[in-house]
């Protein structure tokens, strides 16, 4: 007899400066941690702040490439591979829960950027699972990418693991390299996300920069905080938040990270 497949929570992980993959710490721990305490899933849906299309494009190659996409940094970290398979099967699966929005089928030019392999390295540090990337429609709101990802959801159930990678915080321009606690707005935006997701509270989540001056330095950019509401929108009725990992590095980049579910 097949055994009932377990309805998987879904993970959004604060992935921070591309060095953490070659430099682990207590981030990198909290993250080896929490692959070792979830169910195994069949496979792995990942969404990163790195991957901006025109509509939405999904991974459907058998072997997708590692994408070093960045520059400045040392060649130990160019060197990182992540040999995890594709899954084009997922990537059709993905496109039939998605409908009526046209999900276009990437198989040849993309793969897994470092939002991807540069934490699924300590979570699934054998790449034995199959790993399917999901852009983000760069000309969505932050309210469509919400609605959009509440399609997903259909998927945990199937035994397939949603994973987002980005920063809730994200201000390179004001970035502190020698560390330190880290800016006040930066800290002051972090617990208005922790505290309305605790509390179940989507809609300032939704539109966070309603908040105020706080919340528009801490999302220079909206790719890195998008990946937090694929997550924020899989909460459904009795779907309890668990904090992975916590703290503002460099000054302005949240390492928040959750599960749902």
């Amino acid at each position: 007899m097949n055994q009932p497949v377990t309805k998987l929570p879904a993970v959004f992980l604060g992935h921070g400066t591309p060095m953490y993959a070659i430099e682990p710490c207590h981030y990198t721990d909290a993250w080896v941690k929490l692959g070792k305490s979830l169910p195994r899933p069949k496979a792995i849906l990942m969404i990163s702040a790195h991957w901006l299309t025109r509509q939405t494009w999904v991974t459907a190659m058998e072997k997708p490439q590692t994408i070093h996409d960045f520059g400045g940094f040392p060649a130990e970290l160019f060197a990182q591979q992540y040999p995890a398979p594709g899954s084009p099967n997922l990537a059709k699966l993905v496109q039939e829960v998605m409908a009526p929005t046209p999900v276009i089928l990437e198989e040849h030019e993309w793969g897994l950027d470092h939002g991807a392999w540069a934490v699924l390295k300590y979570m699934y540090p054998e790449a034995d699972i199959p790993v399917v990337q999901l852009s983000l429609d760069a000309t969505l709101t932050d309210e469509q990418h919400y609605e959009l990802a509440k399609k997903l959801r259909p998927l945990r159930e199937q035994g397939i693991l949603i994973v987002a990678s980005g920063n809730v915080v994200h201000n390179l321009m004001l970035m502190n390299r020698s560390g330190g606690k880290g800016s006040d707005w930066a800290h002051r935006f972090n617990d208005y996300f922790r505290e309305h997701l605790l509390d179940n509270h989507h809609q300032p989540l939704i539109h966070p920069l309603d908040m105020g001056v706080d919340a528009k330095m801490s999302i220079s950019t909206p790719e890195q905080y998008w990946p937090a509401l694929y997550i924020l929108s899989q909460q459904e009725e009795g779907d309890v938040v668990e904090f992975v990992s916590d703290g503002i590095d460099m000054g302005s980049i949240s390492m928040l990270s959750f599960t749902v579910g």
